[in-house]
């Protein structure tokens, strides 16, 4: 198997939930499984991360779970035939206090306050934008359309504003109980659907500690970029975050699909900038989910976010619902590695004027440096938190960095990290002696072997969160 630097996010669904099954697409390259709260009740996805956690122990190795939170239902409701077909030019009126189930002439709204976030001469896109209304005129609860480009629509579909605009709140009711539920079984992050700003993440940040306190456990944050008026705070947002998703699919509907690419450009580079990880998502490998090949297209665009410099590649409905979901993992490993091996190293330009105020980052930039002119084997971080591995990562580097930690949850969550391969170990206290330590390791891990040379960084005393200072250059003997 190809090993890739870029982490790999799979969905579970009734594709893979399969302990065996699953147990394989973590050996393939699965490094953090998404569990979609969209779909299922608490209890299945307490089960499910059961499940996940034993594939991952049989595997022999750690992966991550992140928790996707539903957000706002922006939905139309159901229809008596559950769907019609709308002809272009017709009248469609979408009715928030409609209670009977929807027809040709219109149809009630899961999101009930539509009529107060639209005016006449917006448009809005249905079913991921594959319908267009036109809105003609508001009268009370219903806002009366006509349709600009038709289609079948069903039940549920959702509802996109060109442009944005839409009020609805990024935590529900409902994303607060799942938020309990995915801290009672320890999810390593949470991932909240259309944030707004900055508060959103803030106030989901706030209520996932809480219910966390208890587990003394703390998850990472991850802000799904999905909405327009969420790209001119990406700033706030991602210092209130510890990474993002760049949602393309809802995204796309909101902004126009040409501005997309570019935007996935901005977003990767920036969150790299601010020292936060990147997930890139949304049909990746799209007909995977019926063909057991991947398309050209779809080869270059994992190939692309790769170069761009993406922590992780998702898959959603590929694994989800598939019927290739390990195939789909194999696929996106190569192409990862075939496109990482095609990167330029570019770490001198990448310091020119920086300046770093921390002991421990600068630390951490003198191993990267040290290690590439070195041309040395691996790179090691004896790490509590990882936050000196998380610094490494966010350059581009051929050589490995191994993340030593005494803690599974801080190895959890570097496994969304990119090139970052986190290992656990009890290390002793002893400075000297856990440098023996973490070298006896990567020997019996055949990382290294006589006469190969690797760089270290640990704290001195060690085990003191974010105190790294010391880096050693060491001969393998």
């Amino acid at each position: 198997m190809a090993r890739h630097a870029t982490k790999i996010v799979a969905t579970l669904g009734p594709a893979s939930s399969d302990p065996a099954l699953l147990e394989q697409m973590i050996r393939a390259g699965v490094n953090v499984v998404r569990l979609n709260f969209s779909h299922g009740k608490a209890q299945d996805h307490i089960n499910l991360a059961r499940v996940v956690r034993e594939a991952a122990a049989r595997a022999g190795r750690e992966v991550a779970i992140m928790a996707d939170l539903q957000g706002p239902k922006i939905r139309v409701g159901k229809f008596v035939d559950g769907k019609v077909m709308l002809e272009n030019g017709a009248k469609f009126v979408l009715d928030a206090s409609r209670t009977e189930l929807g027809d040709l002439q219109g149809v009630g709204l899961d999101y009930k306050e539509l009529p107060r976030d639209v005016k006449p001469g917006d448009l809005l896109l249905l079913n991921d934008g594959l319908i267009v209304l036109t809105v003609e005129v508001v009268r009370g609860e219903q806002v009366h359309t006509t349709v600009k480009v038709g289609g079948e629509l069903s039940n549920n579909k959702g509802i996109n504003k060109q442009g944005g605009g839409l009020t609805a709140p990024a935590l529900t009711a409902k994303d607060m109980e799942d938020i309990k539920t995915a801290m009672s079984f320890q999810a390593d992050y949470l991932a909240v659907s259309f944030p707004k700003n900055a508060t959103d993440m803030e106030m989901a940040r706030q209520l996932a500690n809480v219910a966390g306190a208890e587990y003394k456990h703390k998850p990472g944050l991850i802000a799904k970029i999905e909405r327009a008026e969420a790209i001119p705070l990406l700033d706030e947002i991602l210092r209130a975050s510890d990474g993002i998703m760049v949602a393309r699919g809802d995204l796309a509907v909101e902004v126009g699909n040409a501005a997309v690419p570019a935007l996935q450009k901005r977003m990767i580079k920036l969150a790299r900038q601010h020292d936060k990880v990147v997930i890139t998502a949304t049909q990746m490998m799209e007909s995977m989910i019926t063909n057991p090949v991947p398309t050209r297209a779809e080869v270059s665009d994992v190939a692309n976010a790769v170069i761009d410099g993406t922590d992780a590649v998702m898959l959603s409905a590929e694994t989800a619902a598939g019927k290739y979901p390990l195939e789909t993992v194999q696929e996106m490993s190569k192409i990862c590695a075939a496109a990482e091996a095609a990167e330029d190293v570019e770490l001198d330009a990448d310091f020119k004027g920086q300046s770093f105020n921390r002991i421990d980052q600068t630390i951490a930039m003198g191993a990267l440096f040290t290690a590439h002119h070195l041309g040395a084997k691996a790179i090691v971080a004896l790490t509590e938190s990882g936050s000196t591995a998380l610094w490494m990562s966010r350059h581009r580097i051929h050589i490995p960095i191994y993340a030593v930690t005494t803690k599974v949850t801080s190895q959890r969550r570097m496994a969304l990290y990119r090139n970052v391969r986190p290992l656990l170990m009890d290390t002793s206290a002893d400075r000297d002696t856990a440098l023996a330590q973490a070298e006896a390791h990567l020997k019996l891990r055949e990382i290294v072997a006589t006469g190969d040379v690797y760089a270290i960084t640990c704290g001195d005393p060690m085990g003191t969160p974010g105190g790294t200072n010391m880096l050693r250059i060491c001969e393998v003997s």
